[in-house]
């Protein structure tokens, strides 16, 4: 399978973000989850395929740019179907479906057939749950980066408290992938380039 490499990658975000706000706030919280990855695989010596979590890590985010209205607003009440938008829009530009399952496949700590009865959410009932440990490692990351303005980090213990709303199920998965991957190290810079060798620049991380 090719992988795309992170010029190519920011390609596609800038093919199809809405205008540069979107591009700014998707991209570069996307180059930050890579960062958080990157960090958890060098400090575990994590045996996963890390060109594959790179570009699942830039990717995952990018279906976000279907839910900006022509008014230039995001679209927030339907914003869990941004992972599926993704995921359609990856398929679209031809990529294989082990790229596209990022998209579709990172939200929360994994989204149930139940969950999505349970709390009718807006996309299709199915379990959409990360399988693979480098799918597993790009949820992972993603919990320690929000993208509300302005943008936030959140400690490992902030994101357990935010996720118990959703059931103690949740903090348990949570956990679980805390003991997989370990606590990344939130007191020092994070890169947020999207190459291998680390960016161009870097964002202070405040948990």
């Amino acid at each position: 399978m090719r992988i795309p490499g992170p010029e190519e990658i920011r390609a596609l975000h800038e093919k199809h973000a809405p205008n540069a706000e979107a591009f700014a706030l998707v991209h570069t919280h996307c180059e930050i989850v890579w960062s958080v990855a990157e960090q958890l695989i060098s400090a575990s010596r994590l045996d996963v395929d890390a060109e594959l979590v790179r570009a699942g890590c830039l990717l995952h985010d990018i279906g976000v740019y279907r839910l900006y209205g022509d008014d230039g607003r995001l679209d927030h009440a339907n914003y869990v179907r941004h992972g599926l938008l993704g995921h359609e829009l990856l398929a679209g530009e031809g990529l294989p479906e082990p790229l596209c399952r990022f998209c579709s496949h990172h939200t929360g700590v994994g989204v149930t057939k139940d969950d999505v009865l349970r709390q009718g959410l807006p996309i299709p009932p199915a379990d959409y749950l990360a399988v693979s440990r480098e799918e597993r490692l790009v949820m992972y990351a993603d919990k320690f980066h929000s993208k509300s303005r302005p943008s936030a980090f959140l400690s490992p213990d902030a994101y357990a408290a935010h996720v118990r709303r959703f059931g103690e199920e949740k903090v348990t998965a949570f956990e679980a992938l805390r003991t997989e991957f370990g606590d990344p190290d939130l007191d020092r810079p994070v890169p947020c380039g999207g190459g291998a060798e680390g960016g161009s620049g870097t964002a202070a991380v405040h948990a």
